[in-house]
């Protein structure tokens, strides 16, 4: 009987990401899973963004995108590092 080879152990960092209940999961199936995965999680994140908007009106359009500043300045300093 032939052993699989075992999978190699993930990061502590991963791991604890991966621990989380609902996003941990998402970030799994993003990280390991499919690449037309990074679609679904957009369009996800666009229908919750939506929601927002149609749930709590202009405030629900504007904290997600001032939540999002940090974001977008990481990813310009990632492009500027090359």
């Amino acid at each position: 009987m032939a052993l699989a080879d075992p999978q190699a152990r993930l990061p502590i960092w991963q791991r604890l990401l991966f621990a989380v209940p609902i996003f941990g999961w998402v970030a799994r199936d993003l990280t390991l899973g499919d690449a037309d995965n990074v679609w679904y999680a957009l369009g996800g994140f666009a229908s919750l963004w939506a929601i927002s908007v149609v749930l709590f009106g202009i405030p629900g359009l504007y904290i997600p995108a001032l939540l999002l500043v940090p974001v977008i300045w990481v990813v310009l300093l990632l492009i500027t590092r090359g």
